[in-house]
C-alpha cells in the first residue's frame, strides 16, 4: 500500500515550528474562533467570525464588533448579567 499523509488536525500548519504548549493554546483559540455562536438577535446558532473582532449573522444581516476570538468573554457575560440585575432593581 502507498504511504498516506498523516492526519494532524486543525493545527497541522504549526507542527514543526512550535512546541506542544504553544500548539495547544493555538488549537484552543482556533477552535473557538471558527465555531458558530448563538445570535443575541434571533437566538439561532449562526453567528460566525468574519474578521478579527467582527461577528456576522448572515440571514438577519446583523454585524457585531466584539472580542477577537470568541463572541462573548466570561467578563462580558458577568457585566451584562450585573447590568440586567441592577436595571431590575431600579425598576422595583
Amino acid at each position: 500500500m502507498a504511504k498516506r499523509n498523516k492526519k494532524v488536525g486543525i493545527i497541522g500548519e504549526y507542527v514543526a515550528c512550535c512546541g506542544t504548549s504553544l500548539r495547544k493554546m493555538v488549537k484552543k483559540i482556533d477552535i473557538s474562533q471558527h465555531a458558530k455562536y448563538t445570535s443575541s438577535f434571533c437566538g439561532k446558532t449562526k453567528m460566525k467570525s468574519q474578521a478579527v473582532g467582527i461577528w456576522h449573522r448572515g440571514s438577519c444581516m446583523k454585524m457585531v464588533t466584539c472580542c477577537a476570538w470568541t463572541y462573548n468573554t466570561n467578563s462580558a457575560i458577568i457585566v451584562k448579567s450585573a447590568i440586567r440585575r441592577l436595571k431590575g432593581l431600579k425598576d422595583q
